[in-house]
């Protein structure tokens, strides 16, 4: 692996996700951080990547990561829960110290799992994501370690994703899936109070979501506390901070068809956006 060139530049903040979902979070993270210029990778032509292995996602999340240094990002946000189930812990132990030990990679798992033991009243948590991050049992190692008391519930959602990216999140096809979807988490316990929204497409579903959950059970959207997290990172990192510049820009990048990531993504950031194309 050759080690990125280092720069004394300030440059973009990254993001990336294997697909739109990362949006939602990038989204948040705008509103609450303007000041600060973005670049957005989107892997579409290799998503989803859910269903994919621990070594494909790890390495695809690898070459996107380097992609994004290469482009002189000092700080990489994995706005994707799979890439933070299954490469995030390999790419920050392995790879940054050869590539270049300053940099940083962070992803979306933490943030969100530090909020639960703030929310939950009894500690039976429910998370719904895809089959790849339920598999990986990533929220109930990080649940565990910060809350060992904490009950955790994982069910995948196979059809949410392509729901959302079909523009059927508000088609009564979506009303079957997300009230099957949540019978069969809450079917494993009726006393689960928190349900983790575990992927970064599902704020797009959250009013059919509200419509079949019970009222009591508070549901956790993840762009928010990423973008708080965020900024409470750079805060305290101020070395960081220093390096990531501040122009309020953001550009948009897929290694899919520009035009149709424009089109898809500005449902997700409630704006016109223009993609260019990409290659890893």
């Amino acid at each position: 692996m050759n080690k990125i060139k280092l720069t004394n530049q300030p440059a973009p903040i990254g993001v990336f996700d294997s697909g739109f979902g990362g949006l939602s979070i990038l989204r948040e993270i705008r509103k609450v951080l303007p000041e600060y210029d973005y670049i957005f990778l989107g892997d579409n032509a290799r998503a989803p990547y859910g269903s994919r292995s621990f070594t494909l996602v790890y390495e695809y999340t690898l070459q996107a990561v380097q992609h994004l240094f290469e482009q002189g990002c000092s700080l990489v946000i994995l706005a994707c829960n799979t890439a933070s189930a299954k490469a995030l812990r390999t790419i920050q132990q392995h790879d940054l110290p050869i590539i270049d030990n300053s940099r940083r990679v962070l992803g979306v798992i933490r943030p969100t799992v530090e909020k639960v033991g703030e929310i939950s009243k009894n500690g039976h948590i429910g998370i719904f994501g895809t089959p790849a991050t339920i598999q990986s049992e990533s929220y109930d190692i990080e649940i565990s370690k910060m809350q060992p008391s904490f009950k955790v519930y994982g069910h995948a959602c196979p059809m949410w994703v392509p729901l959302v990216e079909n523009k059927e999140s508000d088609g009564p096809g979506a009303d079957y899936f997300v009230k099957k979807d949540i019978e069969a988490l809450l079917s494993q316990c009726r006393e689960i109070d928190t349900v983790i929204l575990g992927c970064t497409h599902y704020p797009l579903l959250v009013n059919k979501i509200k419509k079949y959950m019970p009222k009591s059970v508070h549901i956790i959207e993840q762009g928010g506390i990423v973008a708080e997290s965020l900024k409470d990172y750079l805060h305290r990192h101020p070395e960081m901070e220093q390096r990531c510049s501040k122009g309020g820009t953001c550009e948009y990048f897929t290694t899919e068809d520009a035009e149709k990531f424009s089109e898809m993504g500005s449902i997700f950031v409630n704006e016109k956006i223009n993609a260019k194309h990409v290659t890893l």
